[in-house]
């Protein structure tokens, strides 16, 4: 009785188990025939299978460390420094009276330090304290402040900022003494504080936002010069292996030619956003202050223009990677598709520097140069947003008109072989 029980039991198991596997197969079918799901399709199975390679790519992992580290270097690096400050050595060569020893002790809290006080005999021995580096700074008399080397206003240095924090600490605790101020009147002078200025117009945004365009255009750059000639040398490499013949089978060229810049272009934001969060998060970890207070419209805009860059610019290296049979064909045709990403990198770190230019705005509007000069726009409050979203329509309006055209180029050129295929041959036969 136990053994047929078990038997019906294990044959009721299989029975699901087959049917199970049965229905599995009729709706993978059916989602392949009708395209459900976002890779049953034929451009989904073309983009998972970009995706795939991609991520397995010996290049794409070793370059995502490699950005990676250098991201982590340009974050930790200038928080090594920023450990607890050395107390500024100061020599005292005569008579300090009670209100100037306050107001050096006030000069380096306020510039984020610590003051050791070095009583001297003379102003020899004061000169060579300091040339030798045992003192920051050397007071001769309360009168008269001597530093070994030149202290400019621009100068970023704690020293520098505490030696400019005293000599004019000092000299208003001088002038107090020399108006002969009662007490009470010198602490009124004391808590004398800056009238605020306002302005009738918002000024550039600086600081974090303007750090991050600056970031957020290196990224740009980077992602669109590496990711477009992956799909040039990709699209060559399927021309030259007569892999296209046996995938030309199977989908329809502009199937494929979606599905590859498709799944490329995932790939190329997944890895952004991967960036930019760890970038973050490390920022925040260690406590760093480059990206401290970053608005994350900046943010939006450079994974935006990120995407809208890819999208015009991946349909021109595809064209072209039709054209091109062999390596040397490639890199010469790479050179001059990359001349608008140069110039507008260029452009936008000129701009980045400083007010932007009229023509610079201009650029912000023409889709080549457009993922360059709107973030750095964005960056720096130069922008409104319906200019941006202008700006984001004008190119996916083109990206649209370029995508067609790079699909003709691509079905009449990736089956012929025997050489450089030239563009003027091609629209030659298209217009005919």
């Amino acid at each position: 009785m136990s053994g047929g029980l078990i038997a019906a039991i294990v044959a009721v198991v299989l029975i699901v188990r087959v049917r199970a596997r049965l229905r599995r197969r009729t709706t993978g079918q059916q989602h392949t025939r009708y395209g459900l799901g976002p890779f049953r399709s034929d451009v989904g199975l073309v983009a998972a299978r970009e995706m795939r390679e991609r991520f397995r790519g010996k290049i794409f992992r070793v370059g995502t460390l490699l950005i990676l580290a250098v991201v982590a270097a340009a974050i930790v690096i200038p928080t090594l420094d920023k450990g607890k400050p050395q107390p500024q050595r100061v020599g005292i060569v005569g008579a300090l009276s009670a209100p100037l020893r306050a107001a050096v002790v006030s000069s380096a809290k306020s510039v984020g330090t610590t003051v050791h006080l070095v009583s001297l005999d003379d102003e020899a021995a004061a000169y060579a304290g300091l040339r030798s580096g045992r003192l920051d700074l050397a007071i001769v008399e309360g009168r008269e402040l001597v530093v070994n080397k030149p202290v400019g206003s621009t100068d970023t240095s704690t020293t520098a900022q505490f030696v400019l924090a005293v000599s004019k600490d000092l000299g208003v605790v001088e002038a107090v003494e020399a108006a002969r101020l009662t007490p009470a009147q010198s602490s009124e002078l004391a808590r004398e504080r800056a009238l605020p200025v306002h302005s009738l117009q918002p000024g550039p945004a600086r600081g974090a936002a303007h750090t991050t365009s600056l970031i957020g255009l290196i990224l740009i750059f980077v992602m669109l010069s590496q990711y477009n000639t992956w799909i040039l040398i990709g699209v060559m490499e399927e021309k030259s292996s007569r892999v296209i013949e046996v995938l030309l089978a199977a989908v329809r060229p502009i199937q494929l030619l979606t599905g590859k810049v498709l799944g490329i272009g995932l790939v190329a934001f997944v890895q952004a956003s991967a960036i930019v969060v760890f970038a973050l998060v490390l920022a925040k970890s260690v406590g760093s202050d480059l990206l401290h207070g970053t608005a994350p419209v900046v943010l939006l805009s450079t994974l935006a223009w990120l995407v809208l860059g890819y999208a015009f610019y991946c349909w021109v290296y595809a064209a072209a990677g039709s054209l091109a049979e062999r390596q040397d064909q490639v890199q010469s045709l790479a050179f001059p598709l990359s001349l608008p990403i140069i110039f507008g990198y260029i452009m936008a770190l000129t701009a980045a520097s400083g007010n932007p230019s009229y023509f610079f705005k201009v650029l912000a509007y023409l889709p080549p140069t457009a993922p360059f000069a709107m973030p750095v726009l964005v960056g720096l409050g130069a922008v409104t947003w319906w200019e941006f979203l202008a700006s984001a329509l004008i190119s996916i309006a083109c990206t649209a008109g370029l995508a067609r055209l790079a699909t003709g180029i691509y079905r009449r050129a990736i089956l012929r072989t025997g050489g450089r295929v030239k563009l003027r041959d091609v629209l030659t036969r298209a217009a005919g």
